[in-house]
């Protein structure tokens, strides 16, 4: 009935465990220095003054990621139960878990406007 919907579901809560992996464009320091994921920030030399800042930057992406993660699982499996009501207020929570790094994520927010679509 929702395997569609589930499909992207399961392709979205991959792409939120992985966010600090794959990371997106994002500049730190005075001189906007490119450090694109959290395996970056960690190669930085220790010596470089927004080290601490890029890897607490990545490690709250990491650990955000997870959660909205968690909550599409939720998703995910009251979809595969037929409970699309149970559903869109997982995947409302996996949006306002990413809402600090929607511009740079952009996971959520189209899956959970398409599932509305599907309600509607």
């Amino acid at each position: 009935m929702y395997e569609d919907l589930i499909g992207r579901v399961e392709k979205a809560i991959e792409a939120s465990d992985r966010w600090a992996e794959t990371g997106w464009p994002i500049a730190f320091g005075s001189r906007n220095v490119s450090v694109p994921s959290l395996k970056e920030a960690e190669a930085l030399p220790r010596t470089a003054l927004f080290r601490r800042e890029a890897i607490n930057y990545w490690k709250q992406v990491r650990l955000t990621g997870a959660d909205a993660a968690a909550s599409g699982r939720k998703a995910a499996a009251a979809l595969k139960r037929g409970d699309l009501e149970m559903a869109i207020g997982a995947l409302y929570f996996c949006r306002y878990q990413e809402a600090p790094f929607a511009s740079s994520a952009n996971t959520w927010t189209k899956l959970y406007d398409a599932v509305l679509n599907k309600a509607a």
